[in-house]
């Protein structure tokens, strides 16, 4: 569902945040830690749909709700971390309202200036994951994220000196460690199901040049590829560079070549005409990225194709 930036909720500030659910002012003004267990949220406040101009980790005892994919023998059971970076529209029509985060860890963008995080914490792709992708976390998991979770809420609820920010900042860190760790595990444990998504991939782009879609659409992109297969684009990419070592452009990519390949041992186009089939702007570009692939240029592949 889209939704026009103006037309969406959004929470600037985690004083706001607290104000919504009812909380006492946050200790710190950019950073703040919710223990569901002592705070009575009210989940229906928050509006369906919301963006946040802050980053928000939470966990869920329970993830309410069917998956897209993979709940039936994949998923466990003991819950799960979400992941919200500032600016991502969060919410979904089929939210468990019922289930309260146990912990949530709000954090202010500028909470990070000055250190590596601040820059770091934009290559953990989770961030950009969609609600349908949370981490799910076994018992031993999720004993180590509580962990965690509680090591910071006593920081933050500590005496404050000239190391507590310091202090925080590393065990976000680790925090993040963790995550990025269960995640490449998720990936592990769900490979049945991924290989069937990669296999649902593969006919995606099959029917994308079969059906000459390239020719009004352009080259395919990542976007395109996600939403059929109702997925976010990073996850896409994570989860096909666990499988195959290449993220979701590369991918794209290697397909291209296998149909240029085909078209220039097959038919008479000439090259330009290839490229534009495929979904080239410019030929020019098309016979870049064959030679990048291949080390031959279209016109050579297609000469030593016919001479073997």
């Amino acid at each position: 569902m889209k939704k026009e930036e103006n037309d969406l909720f959004k929470i600037e500030s985690l004083s706001a945040a607290h104000r919504m659910f009812g909380l006492p002012k946050p200790l710190h003004p950019l950073i703040s830690l919710i223990n569901g267990a002592h705070a009575q949220v009210e989940i229906p406040k928050l509006p369906q749909y919301h963006v946040l101009g802050f980053y928000k980790i939470s966990y869920k005892p329970k993830i309410g709700g069917k998956l897209k994919y993979g709940q039936s023998y994949y998923d466990f059971d003991e819950g799960g971390l979400l992941f919200a970076s500032p600016g991502q529209v969060i919410g979904s029509n089929d939210n468990d309202a019922s289930v309260c985060s146990e912990y949530t860890l709000l954090i202010h963008p500028d909470f990070f200036l000055g250190y590596p995080l601040a820059k770091n914490i934009k290559q953990y792709g989770f961030f950009s994951y969609s609600t349908n992708e949370t981490l799910h976390l076994s018992e031993d998991e999720k004993a180590t994220i509580i962990e965690v979770f509680k090591m910071i809420e006593n920081e933050l609820k500590g005496r404050i000196d000239d190391f507590s920010q310091d202090v925080v900042i590393s065990q976000i860190e680790l925090l993040m460690n963790y995550a990025n760790r269960f995640y490449k595990r998720q990936f592990i444990t769900r490979k049945a199901v991924n290989n069937d998504l990669l296999q649902k991939l593969e006919e995606v782009l099959n029917l994308y040049f079969n059906n000459e879609i390239a020719l009004t659409q352009g080259l395919p992109t990542v976007g395109y590829l996600a939403e059929k297969l109702n997925l976010s684009p990073s996850y896409l990419s994570d989860m096909l560079r666990s499988l195959t070592g290449q993220n979701a452009q590369q991918h794209i990519h290697d397909q291209l070549i296998e149909k240029a390949k085909e078209k220039l041992s097959t038919t008479n186009l000439s090259v330009s005409e290839v490229a534009y089939v495929l979904g080239f702007e410019h030929s020019q570009s098309f016979s870049k990225l064959f030679k990048t692939k291949t080390n031959l240029s279209p016109v050579q592949f297609r000469k030593s194709f016919f001479l073997s």
